[in-house]
């Protein structure tokens, strides 16, 4: 018997190990573009599921933003079947405007595919996304100039509920690769490498392949290996702020915190739970000024007035104590 190609091994390998917790009869689902990545992606899945005993199929979405989006959903869904998912959903949705379209197509993605999941029930099932080594690189460098912090900076998470990506550790010349070796036709989206087109795709096209040639090609392992350690940071220290604000719940009320205590713990602690504390109250998402604004009214009070949080909430400082309130908690006058 030949071996597999190379590219075709190290896929199938990815999701081998990234779906080894589920049991005989896990529902899988690839959410499917149709582009490599993904394409790639339901060719391993299909392989997988076929020897592990895994209940595979497609979800394509259908953005309807460009010309013919109808029909490289169907071309997708062709390509699917080809790779050995025989069970295919397309799912047509209407895209909002509200925070981008990126992220509006991205959230009625989601949103989709979630539905999907939930009508057709099965055991535990999952969402396998087709994000690769690259775009993990590619969203480190975009944190980076945003000035994020380590969570932002720690990328793609590997899983995140029922979503897992598999090809966190594939490069995306080997999806690439391992459709022209099974003989898929991707689609390719001309906007993925339009200098011109959004934030990522300049990056992808322009920035990407300069910092290789300066840097040489290790310069993308490297930034998703950044990542990946900073991940684990990001989740140490989230979970020590989780402890600390925990052991404080049981001698305070849940929307006033002292300010001494709080100034007290380390710098990395404390914002954390300053953000973990507003957003708990229902504030949110908050963003970095937001935190830094709550900080200033713990660590560094000099009589300043209430901070103005999203969702209508606003955090004051009372008698020594960060007060998080909305307008409609507070009695009539």
């Amino acid at each position: 018997m030949s071996q597999p190609h190379p590219a075709v091994a190290q896929c199938r390998s990815a999701v081998r190990q990234a779906l080894d917790v589920c049991d005989i009869g896990t529902r899988v689902w690839v959410a499917l573009s149709g582009g490599p990545d993904s394409l790639a992606l339901a060719a391993a899945t299909a392989y997988v599921g076929r020897k592990e005993g895994y209940l595979t199929g497609a979800i394509i979405v259908d953005h309807g933003l460009q010309d013919g989006s109808a029909e490289v959903a169907e071309h997708a869904a062709q390509q699917a079947r080809r790779a050995g998912l025989y069970t295919v959903h397309v799912e047509k949705v209407t895209v909002g405007r509200d925070g981008g379209l990126e992220a509006a197509a991205r959230r009625a993605r989601y949103e989709a595919i979630e539905a999907r999941v939930d009508a057709e029930g099965g055991l535990n099932p999952v969402v396998l996304t087709g994000h690769t080594m690259d775009d993990q690189a590619e969203t480190v460098l975009l944190a980076l100039a945003r000035g994020s912090g380590a969570r932002a900076l720690s990328g793609i998470p590997a899983r995140r509920g029922r979503i897992v990506r598999p090809f966190l550790s594939v490069r995306r010349k080997d999806t690439v690769a391992t459709c022209e070796a099974l003989g898929l036709d991707p689609w390719h989206d001309p906007t993925n490498l339009d200098p011109d087109g959004p934030r990522r795709s300049a990056l992808r096209a322009a920035v990407m392949p300069a910092l290789v040639d300066v840097l040489g090609p290790g310069v993308v392992s490297g930034l998703a290996r950044s990542a990946a350690l900073l991940q684990a940071d990001a989740d140490e220290l989230e979970r020590q702020a989780r402890t600390a604000m925990q052991a404080s719940a049981s001698t305070v009320r849940t929307d006033e915190w002292r300010c001494d205590m709080l100034a007290a713990l380390p710098d990395a602690i404390r914002s954390r739970m300053l953000k973990m504390l507003a957003e708990a109250r229902g504030a949110g998402p908050l963003t970095n000024t937001h935190v830094a604004a709550l900080d200033s009214l713990v660590s560094k009070y000099k009589g300043q007035g209430a901070v103005h949080l999203p969702g209508g909430y606003e955090a004051r400082r009372e008698y020594g104590r960060l007060v998080i309130t909305h307008p409609l908690d507070r009695p009539a006058q």
